[in-house]
């Protein structure tokens, strides 16, 4: 080898560039290399603006394409890339799949679209051996396992190993919504969801459980229903360790630890820790009601509620409880029941601190504080603190008697009453005194007893300021004053003050004499007569 061309092997194995333009302050190799770079792309076109390495090149474009040159002013190295760019402009697609029809800008993608139909996958990863179609589809697949995440939000700092991640990411911060359903006008951040908000309008539910025949619109929704059938919770709770099936769950029962409430009501201000509960809330204002009964046409604010109350009309009690036996149609229910067995009051009174086994008494019980009676009846106007009590108090009106003793036929107007009646036949005595052992049929009866230990009388009269220990007695005592007597003797006519004394005065018509003296067998019409000493 000469020592001519051992130094010009050496010169391009070590990048030696020996030459150098005194005009642009390129550095080549040889001249004509320079000659090459240093004209590059010196031809404008005078239509558009691009500029072209070689003059034959512009001409070219100019003279044999339909196609105008570039309109964004864009430079390209080769006539081909130009071409190419300029199907950006023009929406050209010569590039057609003869399988399905579809076109492209570029033959490549084409071949890259034609595996579709194929199933060609020649991109193997070379850790786990998934294949994939396109080569850019295996890249993005490694970071699954290298965990790169490239792409990095410049506002609050997160990673995506994708692209397309980032910007659907983005919208979070911009508020932006481009997908638009053209059915209802709702706004959706990422053309997915837009998708399978679609499927609400349409009720499709392609997504089907091969364990129940179940469908859903999204293929998320069916993989978290499938864990219903494995009892599968994979997200676990890192303060409480309490498992969910769902991640959306694990991030919603945080907020009982946080006590965050970020969803607040426009109108009133109410914070709420869940959407769905600020949802349902609004209806409270709008009294809008949705979700409709198609038996009886009865509306309701939440869905869960019609549910409820469709076992009215199947008369279904699914949640049974496993302590008695009993069942009932409502979840809530069921849990309210079971504090009977275990006694638990975890509402509890912020101003007595007296505590309630349901929510929904403790709100009752507040209005003994606050007076409040919102329930009124729009026959008399007589006002109520509880819904209940309103609905019995309509049957004075309507004398509706629809609780029958089936024992002695004898008609009430409430269940309690009825309950409270068959204890006469059944001389059943449930609630006994903790510090005489007696029983009675009645819990007010027993309240009423105990103040006899405790010498309470919280019923105070506000004309004598005289005490007792129940508002029975108070309403009667207050006749002393008013000499009011509403009981009528339907013999006689004769009126009393109290219903006790106008039974003891029809024993003077009847002659009846239940009292009985166990020492001289004597009959008395009076108790108190059996009670003055020795007959």
């Amino acid at each position: 080898m000469s020592a001519i061309n051992r130094t010009s092997k050496q010169e391009v194995h070590l990048e030696v560039k020996p030459y150098c333009h005194d005009i642009c302050d390129k550095v080549v190799q040889n001249k004509e290399q320079h000659h090459e770079r240093c004209e590059e792309k010196k031809f404008g076109c005078d239509i558009s603006g691009s500029i072209f390495s070689h003059s034959g090149t512009l001409e070219y474009q100019k003279v044999n394409t339909d196609e105008r040159p570039s309109v964004c002013g864009k430079g390209f190295t080769d006539n081909s890339s130009l071409m190419q760019h300029q199907r950006v402009h023009t929406k050209k697609k010569p590039f057609v799949c003869d399988f399905c029809g579809k076109g492209f800008s570029q033959s490549c993608n084409l071949h890259a679209h034609k595996r579709v139909h194929t199933n060609e996958k020649p991109f193997v990863c070379d850790i786990c051996g998934k294949r994939f179609s396109q080569s850019a589809t295996l890249q993005r697949h490694r970071r699954v396992h290298t965990k790169e995440k490239p792409f990095v939000c410049d506002i609050c700092g997160k990673d995506f190993s994708r692209s397309s991640y980032l910007r659907d990411h983005k919208r979070v911060h911009t508020n932006e919504k481009p997908f638009v359903c053209d059915i209802c006008s709702k706004g959706f951040s990422q053309n997915c969801n837009l998708h399978a908000h679609k499927r609400v309008h349409t009720n499709e539910k392609p997504f089907v459980c091969d364990i129940c025949s179940k469908g859903f619109s999204q293929n998320s929704n069916l993989h978290s229903h499938k864990r219903v059938h494995t009892k599968e919770k994979p997200f676990v709770c890192d303060i409480c360790g309490k498992s969910f099936a769902r991640n959306s769950n694990l991030h919603s029962h945080k907020r009982v630890h946080t006590n965050e409430k970020p969803f607040v009501c426009y109108i009133c201000d109410r914070r709420f820790s869940h959407s769905s509960t600020l949802d349902n809330h609004k209806r409270v204002h709008t009294n809008e009601k949705p979700f409709v009964c198609d038996v009886c046409g009865k509306g309701f604010s939440q869905s869960f509620s019609l549910l409820g109350h469709r076992r009215v009309h199947t008369n279904e009690k699914p949640f049974v409880c496993d302590i008695c036996g009993k069942g009932f149609s409502r979840s809530s229910y069921l849990r309210d029941h079971k504090r009977v067995h275990t006694n638990e009051k975890p509402f509890v009174c912020d101003i007595c601190s007296k505590g309630f086994s349901q929510n929904s008494n403790l709100h009752a019980h507040k209005r003994v504080h606050t007076k409040e009676k919102p329930f009124v009846c729009d026959i008399c106007s007589k006002s109520f603190a509880r819904s209940s009590n309103l609905h019995s108090h309509k049957r004075v009106h309507t004398n509706e008697k629809s609780f029958v003793c089936d024992i002695c036929d004898r008609r009430f107007s409430h269940s309690s009453a009825l309950h409270r009646h068959i204890r006469v036949h059944t001389n059943e005595k449930p609630f006994v005194c903790d510090v005489c052992g007696k029983g009675f049929s009645r819990s007010c009866s027993l309240l009423g007893h105990q103040r006899v230990h405790t010498n309470e009388k919280p019923f105070v009269c506000d004309i004598c300021g005289k005490g007792f220990s129940r508002s029975s007695y108070l309403h009667d005592h207050k006749r002393v004053h008013t000499n009011e007597k509403p009981f009528v003797c339907d013999i006689c006519g004769r009126r009393s003050s109290h219903s006790s004394t106008l039974l003891s005065h029809k024993r003077v018509h009847t002659n009846e004499k239940p009292f009985l003296c166990d020492i001289c067998g004597r009959r008395f019409p009076q108790s108190s007569s059996l009670s003055d000493g020795p007959h």
